[in-house]
């Protein structure tokens, strides 16, 4: 329970009981508005349906924007322009809800701010950051973005015409060069892995000293297993799942690389690839080039569908060249499923080794390896591996777990801040019930 009740701006995307980032977000509101804080949520969109969860709860208040961007308008039939007018749409409804932020501060003011999401949200006054603490809590970062779709330019150019790569380019280094500018209104930065945190100190010069680090959370009894599949043996042939957009910094190349690998070793896997490309990103074309004996494309699945895939899969594996967390990991756990990634997948830090093994990206052969590794721990003794996985998950990304430790840091945060400015301390109160 938190030392007292804080009064949070909340600014990102709407939250929705599923996969991704808006699942993320529902996970935090849900879990700090329960610790008692009380959050005024701004959303860009004009009209979306809250979850119940959110919608219901008496800490949480919701102020919706003036976006009506919708899909198959003639500024959105494909999936450039709707990538482009989309970010534009929510840019300028945004900026609208800056009066709102300012005039609910003036009727009972904030303790801090808390941008959630992206890093250059145009709907934080400015002025405000002055005196109320600016929290960011970005997923991930354009110059991570734009620096693997420089490296990938290649792969990138054999999958979409000349003018698109232009074009994201341009909007990449662009928002790199706002978001290096942007990040500096911050007072605290949450990353959601220590590599990211690294490559935002890196690339945004960012203080070291204004971060902390903590994951994102997981809705664990939405991928839990039955206590009698804990025991489950691996699969004839295993299953190594590899979930995720076919996009550009996804290893998909990798994964390519590593299915003939396996085949030529003829080692007993069988690869599945679900997921479908970004609005800004396609690398589909390249899935021509698996080999059909052990590999299999099956595209986009609704969000429902995840849960079931993960039950029926052995192994997950992640290639990511930049990945500031990868939820998949933390899902892949929470069912029960041990990993391979590589080491700039944020999840995988800190996970027990014995469930969770993690290479330089781009080293097939050590992929290989570390796929007959699990594959032998996993043939030893499934039920140890399995109970680890979700023991893991649960120690990491329970939403209790997160929003604890992220509340903690605000209360630290809004502290300092009145010691700072000479404000007398309030006193320790009980936090409002959920």
């Amino acid at each position: 329970m938190p030392g007292r009740s804080l009064h949070i701006a909340w600014l990102g995307p709407d939250p929705v009981e599923g996969p991704g980032v808006p699942g993320v977000a529902a996970e935090l509101l849900h879990g700090l508005a329960g610790l008692g804080h009380r959050i005024d949520c701004f959303y860009p969109a004009a009209e979306e349906q809250l979850p119940p969860a959110i919608e219901q709860h008496p800490n949480i208040t919701a102020t919706r924007g003036t976006n009506r961007w919708q899909w198959d308008r003639w500024y959105s039939r494909t999936r450039f322009t709707a990538f482009a007018t989309g970010m534009l749409a929510a840019a300028f409804a945004s900026l609208r809800l800056r009066r709102q932020i300012v005039r609910r501060h003036r009727q009972d003011p904030y303790d801090v701010i808390y941008q959630f999401s992206t890093i250059e949200s145009p709907a934080v006054p400015s002025a405000l950051t002055r005196t109320v603490p600016l929290v960011i809590h970005p997923e991930t970062h354009s110059a991570g973005e734009l620096r693997s779709l420089i490296a990938e330019r290649a792969l990138s150019l054999r999958c979409q015409p000349r003018w698109r790569f232009a074009m994201v380019l341009s909007v990449m280094l662009t928002r790199s060069l706002v978001q290096r500018f942007r990040i500096r209104r911050a007072t605290l930065l949450v990353c959601i892995s220590a590599v990211f945190r690294d490559h935002m100190v890196r690339d945004y010069s960012f203080p070291a000293s204004k971060t902390i680090v903590v994951p994102n959370p997981v809705r664990l009894e939405r991928f839990a297993a039955p206590a009698g599949e804990l025991s489950r043996p691996a699969g004839h042939p295993p299953v190594m799942l590899v979930l995720g957009r076919v996009v550009v910094r996804k290893g998909v190349e990798s994964v390519i690389a590593l299915a003939h690998t396996l085949l030529e070793r003829g080692a007993a896997v069988r690869i599945r690839i679900v997921g479908g490309p970004s609005l800004w990103s396609d690398y589909t074309r390249l899935l021509e080039d698996l080999p059909r004996e052990n590999a299999e494309y099956v595209g986009k699945l609704p969000g429902p569908e995840i849960p079931g895939e993960l039950a029926a899969a052995d192994l997950l594996l992640q290639a990511s060249r930049y990945e500031p967390f990868g939820l998949t990991v933390a899902e892949a756990l929470a069912a029960g499923v041990p990993v391979l990634g590589t080491t700039e997948v944020g999840a995988l830090e800190g996970v027990d080794r014995s469930v969770a093994i993690a290479v330089a990206p781009g080293d097939v052969e050590a992929m290989a390896g570390a796929v007959e590794e699990l594959l032998a721990r996993l043939a030893a003794n499934p039920a140890a591996v399995r109970s680890t996985a979700c023991a893991e998950a649960r120690r990491l990304f329970a939403p209790e777990v997160v929003c604890a430790q992220i509340s903690t840091a605000l209360e630290r945060l809004v502290d300092g801040a009145a010691r700072a400015s000479g404000e007398p301390q309030p006193m320790a109160t009980a936090a409002r019930p959920s």
